[in-house]
């Protein structure tokens, strides 16, 4: 397939190895947001019957695979990583075009892909069990570890290539079986990824995917009691939903959820930095990331100063086609968000936040496709909903405060805690806000959307649920423990 032509094939889903047409014979269609009433290709319609047959696909294949050695297993994972490096130009376009980044954000998404999966791919030699000196009772004891068993992942559209890979790769290498839900904005890049698994060798029904609606196929995948651990990023209303269905099963959970990340600017900081932390955490990807920033905390004595440099930054980005190298953002990924952040725009407007500069795209541009000019409202007080609630879009949210005390205070006055960042010269500062901050990550002169794959990456509140992401605990969401005792029989 070659990314930059229209479509017009219809794609199936991937289940040991196959391709499947879904049960229900139905399809939906891909749009490109750029382009609106486009149609990137086609694909399945699923019902829960696909799923039943996907998870019979990955629980048999569970009974090789976990027995598979680790160094197989990692053979196998080096091989896709080395695909998805290959491939990356392809994979960024099709990003590109389904999702609405910008070419040069899609490579960025790729490459981050290929850095964690690497890391994944390596750290699962390291994980191995802990053993324990022979005590009093003459007895040796170690922990050892086991895969879960089938395990589903349910992918966002906005990272459609980096967090299937930081969720799937931890799972295969520990010697879990994967059915994957891509969200139905990018079904294109996962059946993609689907057949980049086949090529490097991972045998049948080691990695399935099936595309489809979340009510219908990702409620059937939550529900099988068969899958023990579902891995799953995108929106608070969503996770606690899937908390409640899996009760039923005890099965364990990964959430990854919403965000209202807070970057504080104190006087003294470096002001160009700051800026340049509140333009990428903000508008990069469209503002559509968990940990972009979306509201910004201003100690007074710089706040109209950054505010005019911030305004001045966002006048000279270019909004348009993403396929064009010269364009800064690109369209959000659909009519749903679209909507949805329009309404935001027009809320917090009616409410009495002063708009500075940005709002919908109008004209050609505004008819083409769903595009929204990179926006900051000012005068921002704490009960606005623009300043409590999760908008998912480029929008900043600008409020004045008097001290570090009073910005931690309204940073924490949030039912999320994903990210944060300050800026500070000041090393005191620093420490109080990483201590004091309710935030899984806490950065200082860095913005909000920054990560490392060795260290974990999930939020507290109703930002995130279980073990978080990447490093060490994104191994062991993954596996069982066992306490072994050995005793000789002398």
């Amino acid at each position: 397939m070659n990314p930059k032509e229209t479509l017009t094939e219809v794609y199936g889903n991937y289940v040991g190895n196959q391709r499947k047409t879904a049960s229900s014979q139905a399809t939906f269609d891909d749009e490109d947001p750029a382009r609106k009433g486009s149609v990137l290709a086609s694909f399945q319609a699923s019902s829960p019957r696909d799923i039943t047959d996907a998870v019979d696909a990955a629980a048999e294949a569970f009974l090789h695979w976990r027995r598979t050695p680790v160094d197989e297993r990692q053979h196998l994972g080096s091989r896709f990583v080395q695909l998805v490096r290959q491939r990356q130009e392809d994979l960024a376009v099709i990003v590109s075009r389904e999702n609405g980044k910008t070419l040069r954000e899609a490579r960025a998404e790729v490459q981050s892909a290929v850095t964690e999966g690497t890391y994944h791919v390596y750290q699962a030699s390291r994980f191995v069990g802990h053993t324990l000196p022979a005590g009093t009772q003459g007895c040796t004891g170690w922990v050892q570890y086991h895969p879960v068993g089938v395990v589903g992942v349910i992918s966002p559209w906005n990272f459609p290539v980096n967090v299937m890979c930081r969720k799937t790769l931890p799972a295969l290498m520990t010697g879990n079986t994967v059915v994957f839900k891509p969200a139905t904005f990018t079904p294109w890049s996962a059946i993609f990824m689907a057949q980049l698994f086949e090529e490097a060798g991972f045998p049948a029904g080691v990695f399935n995917c099936i595309t489809g609606l979340g009510s219908s196929v990702g409620n059937a995948l939550v529900d099988d009691p068969r899958v023990r651990a579902i891995s799953f990023t995108g929106s608070t209303d969503v996770g606690k939903k899937i908390q409640e269905r899996v009760a039923r099963n005890l099965t364990r959970t990964q959430l990854e959820l919403g965000g209202k990340n807070a970057l504080v600017v104190m006087h003294d900081a470096d002001l160009n930095a700051a800026v340049d932390a509140a333009m990428t955490a903000g508008f990069a990807c469209a503002g559509q990331w968990c940990t972009s920033t979306s509201r910004i905390l201003l100690q007074k004595q710089i706040h109209d100063r950054f505010l005019d440099m911030l305004a001045a930054r966002c006048e000279r980005m270019i909004v348009g086609d993403p396929l064009d190298e010269n364009i800064t953002m690109g369209p959000v990924a659909g009519p749903d968000q679209y909507e949805s952040i329009c309404t935001a725009i027009h809320r917090a407007k009616a409410e009495g936040a002063r708009l500075v500069t940005g709002g919908a795209a109008t004209g050609e541009l505004g008819e083409r496709g769903y595009f929204i000019r990179p926006t900051v409202f000012a005068d921002v007080s704490p009960e606005m909903s623009i300043f409590r609630e999760e908008i998912f879009g480029p929008v900043l949210a600008i409020s004045p405060v008097d001290s570090l005390d009073q910005a931690l205070r309204l940073a924490n006055e949030s039912r999320y805690a994903l990210s944060s960042a300050i800026f500070t010269r000041d090393i005191d500062a620093a420490h109080k806000y990483i201590g004091e901050i309710d935030a899984g990550l806490a950065h200082v002169n860095i913005h909000t959307g920054f990560k490392l794959p060795a260290l974990p990456f999930g939020g507290w509140k109703e930002s995130g649920f279980g073990l978080p992401e990447n490093g060490q605990t994104g191994l062991e969401f993954f596996v069982d423990r066992k306490a072994v005792y050995i005793k000789s029989s002398a």
